[in-house]
């Protein structure tokens, strides 16, 4: 959420503000890492472009993490905040996002653990073939009782959630909210790939049994 100004605050380098420049390329044609490259070379409008891009999918994973529309969005600022002030550090041989939803996710989980609050809901869930909880497909429209059902369930998924621990709760939400590889998965933990997996499995398992418990 950008101030009423329509700028988002960002935090003064070697003592002051870079003074704002015209964007180099329109938002659709500059890729994050020319954005990037375009901010770190004075030009702060670009950074814009990416607050514009990717705040509503950040407010998005923060809501599900702390299950609070309004705080998730002060998060957010948090979040831009901590990117722009670092950005000198981010390494281009990675994915932009991967980047940005590690300091989202490490924001969220700092703010779980001094307030120790519950994470809601993924969007309506069915099951895949290998046993991982799916968004509904755009275009399926169920009958009324299959709504109810469906939306029985997810009332469910969200109570199990709440339950998860906090590191159980990270890996469901970048796996099923953000859609994240397993190789970002462990890019944005900091943990290696296998113990993304066998954590992530472990996770599922606890939550088919809290779901079950909800049953």
């Amino acid at each position: 959420m950008l101030p009423a100004s329509g700028r988002l605050k960002t935090p003064r380098r070697s003592g002051r503000i870079l003074p704002l420049t015209e964007p180099t390329a329109p938002p659709e044609q500059a890729s994050d890492e020319a954005a990037v490259r375009a901010v770190l070379a004075g030009d702060v409008g670009q950074f814009e472009t990416l607050v514009r891009r990717y705040q509503r999918p950040i407010v998005g994973f923060l809501y599900r993490m702390v299950a609070d529309l309004d705080l998730a969005r002060d998060l957010s600022q948090d979040v831009f905040v901590r990117v722009y002030a670092s950005l000198d550090r981010y390494d281009a041989r990675f994915r932009f996002t991967t980047w940005l939803y590690r300091i989202a996710a490490n924001c969220a989980i700092d703010h779980l653990r001094r307030r120790r609050l519950p994470t809601t809901s993924l969007d309506a869930p069915r099951r895949g073939e290998d046993g991982e909880w799916l968004a509904q497909p755009a275009g399926e429209a169920p009958d009324p009782e299959r709504c109810f059902e469906a939306k029985e369930e997810l009332g469910r998924l969200e109570r199990s959630i709440r339950r998860l621990p906090v590191e159980y709760r990270e890996l469901v939400l970048l796996r099923h909210s953000a859609h994240l590889s397993y190789d970002e998965m462990a890019k944005v933990t900091g943990r290696p790939l296998g113990t993304v997996k066998n954590r992530l499995f472990r996770a599922r398992e606890t939550l088919r049994a809290l779901m079950q418990q909800e049953s």
